[in-house]
Formats: structure tokens, C-alpha cells, sequence
């Protein structure tokens, strides 16, 4: 890289799933960070899915977990498959052509800090499921726990609610 004299893009790490809430949280920082300055982003987007592992997914594992396990795998390359090539369409649809994405497997709460610590992240966007009070205290919320953990500015997009 000889002659640059640009300074480092600051990077930007969003998590993406298969929910309509994390596709939100993509599309309204895409539209909020990214098309407005045409080719010159002021972020280095790297979009992050955690895929889970087989055991995860089928909890404990009891008689007959082997015969599942290929199953569960092949489903959740899928799931992952689409996951991607869904925010690469928006990112697409929204003039971002310079995307990371990466697919790691593993508990999303520690996949997305990690993230941001591989790549020196200055901000974290996360969607919000909406969980009620216990499903969230039983499942643990990914935005609360990167909100506390991940050691960069978080933000957690939420939908807007719909007014009747």
C-alpha cells in the first residue's frame, strides 16, 4: 500500500440472522451510514453471522444425536447460506459493494465481541428481537450482553412500533 496517505477506515461490525429485526437493523444502517456518501463510506462494513453448532441447535445429546447431527449441520449451512446472501442483495440494493462477510460458528454473543476484537471495531450494530422480560431472562438477550462486553460503541436498532 504505497502512497497512502489516507487515514484507516474506522470499522463497522453488524450482526445479521434470519430474523426481520436483524434485516431492519441492516437496512436502516445501511441507510443511515452508507447511501448517503455514495462511494465514500465513512465505515469499513463487516457483517457477521453466528451459525450455531449441531449440538446447540438439538440441545443435549441422547441416542440417536449422531444420525441427527448431519441433518442439523447441512440445515444451518443453509440457514447461513441464505443469511448472507440475503444482506449481500441489500447491501447490493443500497450501492455497498466493499462488505466483508463472515459466518463463524458458535454462540452469537461471543462470535459478535470477537468480531469486534479481530477487527478493531469502532462500533457494534445489533438488532433488537423485542423478547418479553422472561424469555429474555431465560435466553439472555445478544444486545445486553454485547452492550456490556463488546469493547466498542454498540448500537441496538430497534423497529419502530406500529401505531393502530
Amino acid at each position: 500500500m504505497a502512497g497512502q496517505a489516507v487515514a484507516e477506515k474506522q470499522v463497522m461490525v453488524v450482526g445479521i440472522d434470519d430474523s426481520e429485526r436483524s434485516t431492519y437493523a441492516l437496512e436502516w444502517t445501511l441507510d443511515h451510514f452508507f447511501a448517503p456518501c455514495a462511494s465514500d463510506h465513512p465505515f469499513k462494513l463487516v457483517l457477521v453471522h453466528s451459525k450455531p453448532t449441531p449440538f446447540s441447535a438439538i440441545g443435549l445429546a441422547g441416542p440417536g444425536a449422531a444420525e441427527v447431527l448431519p441433518l442439523v449441520e447441512a440445515d444451518l449451512k443453509k440457514i447461513a447460506a441464505r443469511v448472507v446472501e440475503k444482506a449481500r442483495e441489500l447491501c447490493s440494493t443500497k450501492s455497498v459493494q466493499d462488505v466483508i462477510v463472515e459466518v463463524v460458528e458458535g454462540d452469537a454473543r461471543n462470535v459478535l465481541c470477537e468480531a469486534v476484537e479481530k477487527h478493531h471495531a469502532s462500533i457494534l450494530v445489533v438488532g433488537s428481537h423485542g423478547y418479553g422480560a422472561i424469555k429474555r431472562a431465560v435466553l439472555g438477550s445478544v444486545s445486553d450482553y454485547c452492550a456490556h462486553h463488546a469493547h466498542c460503541t454498540v448500537m441496538i436498532v430497534k423497529r419502530p412500533k406500529i401505531k393502530h
